[in-house]
């Protein structure tokens, strides 16, 4: 939950002790309109945090997109009236937050579609490479692009990774003490980089097995594995690193559950939006 205090600090880091140009120029009671437009085609993501931002700072807003929606070049976005002076101040803040959100929303939405084409029951999922102080903001933007937030903090999953492993010593060592201390309501997920630690957490009670890092024929190599051993049906299996939009297609047809990729966070470019004012 984003906090009033929290949408203020945003603006209030930015605009310092004062606007200092919109302040020299523009005169305190001056009311106007206003309105972001889209200048590029993409999905848009970022639509209630924008208002919230306005709002908190007494603008009406009344919005012509939501979440998820489509736009092209041209599109209002959202329209908004108030004091010059605060539109002005809080702009740049709102429409970045806006821009990066719908970049990420676009780009998951290019992902997803590329492979619902290869088979249209696997999850896209985005990873936690995201900005520090904005992730909960842009996984909202994967939600509205179509994808799985996935994680959202690290208390929502327990992931046990290569480097918890090196220091445990075993799969199964590691799924033990995680069962022991994590609630029944938890998943535990084992980042497994080789066919055998995929069996063994498989076989010692993983609810979600990651193959790190495994080209194409790795993952239908482990897949198969698992379905001779009897265990494929015990667990979902996510596949991770390198994937992009190019060939994010190929790691769909493997037969995995979920593809997860950071690509889609750190490789997004701000959808390019445009804030217009009424003049005299």
């Amino acid at each position: 939950m984003i906090m009033r205090q929290d949408l203020a600090r945003l603006v209030y880091e930015d605009i310092g002790f004062e606007d200092l140009t919109t302040t020299a120029l523009i005169p305190a009671p001056l009311k106007i309109k206003a309105r972001i437009v889209a200048k590029e085609g993409g999905t848009i993501a970022g639509t209630g945090l924008a208002a919230s931002i306005f709002t908190e700072f007494f603008i009406k807003t009344s919005l012509k997109k939501q979440d998820g929606d489509q736009v092209s070049p041209g599109d209002v976005v959202m329209e908004m009236e108030g004091e010059a002076r605060s539109l002005l101040s809080v702009e740049r803040t709102a429409l970045n937050l806006l821009m990066r959100m719908s970049g990420i929303a676009t780009l998951t939405r290019k992902m997803v579609s590329n492979v619902k084409k290869a088979n249209p029951s696997v999850i896209v999922a985005g990873t936690r490479k995201t900005t520090p102080g904005l992730q909960f903001f842009e996984k909202d933007a994967i939600r509205a692009g179509g994808g799985d937030t996935h994680r959202y903090r690290l208390d929502d999953l327990v992931l046990i990774k290569d480097n918890h492993l090196a220091l445990v010593g075993s799969v199964a060592e590691a799924v033990k003490k995680a069962r022991q201390h994590a609630s029944f309501t938890k998943k535990i997920e084992v980042e497994a980089d080789t066919l055998e630690q995929a069996v063994e957490a498989a076989q010692c009670g993983a609810d979600i097995v990651l193959l790190d890092n495994m080209t194409i024929g790795q993952i239908k190599n482990v897949l198969k594995v698992l379905k001779d051993k009897e265990l494929r049906k015990n667990v979902l299996i996510e596949v991770s690193g390198g994937i992009n939009q190019d060939n994010i297609g190929g790691y769909a047809k493997t037969g995995a559950d979920v593809i997860s990729t950071g690509y889609i966070t750190h490789s997004a470019h701000s959808l390019d939006l445009t804030l217009e004012v009424d003049g005299k």
